[in-house]
């Protein structure tokens, strides 16, 4: 009897990789943000990705960052989009794979669905008072947060 293969990917690279790839989905010119829900288990309950929400055409609302009519207005991120995609019930102790550190709306949506765990990839916005606010919430829920780690095994699109 042959033994198992032992490059095989790890559930982070495999789910951070379902979350890169719904990010492509995304129409905003700018910035493509994927998300992916797990169970305990590992099995997957939901995905989303950054836009508009449904029913809003991409063709007549803005992608722009500036002005007093911009993409900021209409767009749904894309943890709130799986936490409202997912269908099943309870979302208790699941884990969000994102490829954007939650802001601090999103990080609301994460705990009030009862999301224990964050992996996310980028979070060039740290600095910001939207994610500084985010880390102090999830911290003060018991929300456990931590960075990808890539191996280079899965190919993966830049923020």
């Amino acid at each position: 009897m042959g033994e198992k293969r032992k490059d095989y990917i790890s559930w982070d690279e495999y789910f951070m990789g379902i979350a890169t790839l719904s990010g492509m989905r995304s129409k905003d010119p700018n910035t493509q943000v994927g998300a992916c829900i797990v169970s305990q288990d590992n099995k997957i309950l939901s995905m989303g990705y950054n836009g508009l929400p449904r029913g809003c055409s991409d063709d007549e609302f803005p992608w722009n960052r500036d002005g007093d009519d911009n993409k900021y207005f209409y767009t749904t991120h894309s943890e709130l989009n799986a936490i409202l995609n997912y269908r099943g019930g309870s979302l208790d102790n699941a884990k969000l794979y994102v490829t954007l550190f939650p802001c601090n709306e999103c990080a609301k949506a994460i705990i009030q669905a009862g999301i224990k765990t964050v992996v996310y990839d980028c979070d060039k916005y740290a600095d910001t008072a939207a994610v500084i606010a985010s880390k102090r919430m999830l911290n003060a829920a018991g929300v456990r947060y931590y960075k990808y780690e890539r191996t280079g095994r899965v190919v993966s699109i830049e923020l």
